[in-house]
């Protein structure tokens, strides 16, 4: 057996071992030469506009004699015009970040980010643009006091990252072309490293907005939420008075419908609740890894997030926790009212069993009665058909026979014999 065949290679293979390997390297960092500028675009897609998007840039592809994506490509780069696209595909939204290496100059953010774009060859928008940062890194070091013009009026997140190696400043805001606008100083970083934190400080952008979409979601709730809270007391001490199947089936009706509501909001903000945890996590591993040191008399990126990002993230996750509690409690009261319900049902059918029972009593007696008469009267119509034979006997010259004799004596018979005949029907309608 040759040295290939003792390889990995020779064993069947899980259908997923290459898909499991590949996704440690499905957005792999690039080497990024300083000066460098980066416009970056994040897109809300679904599975039909990832398709549309991929369409269109493999059609951009096969027009420069290139190969396109796959379907299971997550990241793919090609040159376009004198600027890099670099195309990624996340589970909710398209990234289309566009690199511009080679450019003149040392002012921030020079020239604007329209210029860039009319050098290159825009691909068909696939879906609700949400982020579009402007990043720009330059050689040398740069004093946080001169980067004031680069930015508008609001405070600056600045700071030193990478150990020092470079110095990276925002202010987290749209300027008039609608991009955010991220300034980083290469102080000593080589390539590698300089594509890293430009990877990292893009994501911090795109995974901050991202979760941020969980806060109008929250907004929206609240009203519903608490008025909800309000009724449920109201429900509760209701509950408390109430007697009556009608009465607690009301309240039980009202609970119902509150439980319904609150499911509906509950079901509507699942997912963007658990994505809003999901990229402030994010967020905070982007950030723990640019390895920041923080400035005098400026905040920095950490402290200006958590600042400014935290109470939107506890605005949504304690909203979800609001929900469900509120799900537990509706939960509870409901199954007490159904318990009252199914009790006072079950003692108005023993009610009714008992006045059931009660009749079946009468009706027998009534029966017992009618079963008495009728056997009186049977015995005294057969008893009367039984003294019309005697006289006929008698007057036919039969001078042995006296009817009225004869009849009272035969009536006794007559007597257990209907009695008798009627205790057999009674026994065998018993027995069916």
């Amino acid at each position: 057996m040759t040295e290939a065949g003792l390889g990995a290679s020779a064993f069947e293979q899980h259908p997923l071992r290459a898909r499991i390997l590949g996704e440690l390297h499905a957005r792999p960092t690039r080497p990024l030469e300083t000066p460098a500028r980066i416009l970056h675009f994040a897109f809300l897609t679904d599975s039909a506009r990832v398709d549309a998007d991929r369409a269109a840039l493999t059609k951009a592809c096969v027009e420069r004699g290139l190969t396109g994506p796959d379907a299971q490509t997550r990241q793919f780069r090609i040159e376009l015009q004198g600027a890099t696209l670099v195309w990624e595909r996340h589970g909710e939204f398209i990234t289309h970040s566009w690199e511009f290496a080679g450019l003149d100059g040392d002012i921030p953010f020079a020239p604007s980010p329209t210029a860039l774009m009319q050098k290159v060859q825009m691909l068909p928008q696939p879906g609700p643009l949400l982020v579009a940062a402007d990043l720009h890194m330059l050689e040398g070091d740069r004093e946080p006091s001169s980067l004031g013009a680069a930015f508008g009026p609001l405070q600056m997140a600045v700071c030193e990252a990478n150990a020092g190696r470079a110095l990276i400043a925002t202010d987290f805001a749209p300027d008039t072309f609608g991009f955010v606008r991220i300034f980083i100083a290469n102080r000593s970083m080589p390539p590698m490293a300089a594509g890293r934190l430009a990877q990292r400080v893009l994501e911090i952008e795109t995974y901050r907005t991202l979760a941020l979409m969980g806060l109008p979601e929250a907004q929206r709730l609240a009203p519903s939420i608490r008025r909800i809270e309000e009724e449920l007391p109201r429900l509760l001490d209701a509950m408390t008075k109430a007697s009556g199947v009608e009465a607690n089936r009301k309240l039980l009706d009202e609970l119902t419908s509150l439980a319904a509501e609150l499911e509906v909001g509950a079901t509507a903000s699942l997912f963007r609740f658990g994505a809003t945890r999901a990229y402030d996590d994010l967020v905070r591993t982007r950030l723990e890894a640019i390895n920041e040191t923080p400035l005098p008399d400026y905040p920095s990126w950490d402290g200006f997030l958590t600042r400014r990002l935290h109470p939107a993230i506890r605005t949504c996750v304690n909203t979800e926790a609001r929900q469900a509690d509120l799900s537990r409690k509706l939960a509870r009261a409901a199954q007490l009212l159904r318990t009252r319900v199914d009790t006072e049902v079950e003692a108005q059918n023993g009610d009714l069993l008992r006045q059931m029972g009660e009749r079946v009593q009468l009706q027998l007696r009534l029966q017992q009665t009618v079963e008495g008469l009728s056997i009186a009267a049977i015995t005294y119509y057969i008893a009367s058909v039984a003294h019309h034979v005697f006289e006929g006997a008698h007057q036919a010259g039969l001078h042995g026979i006296d009817p009225a004799v004869d009849t009272a004596i035969l009536i006794p018979f007559i007597v257990a014999f209907v009695g008798w005949t009627v205790w057999r029907i009674r026994r065998k309608h018993s027995a069916e």
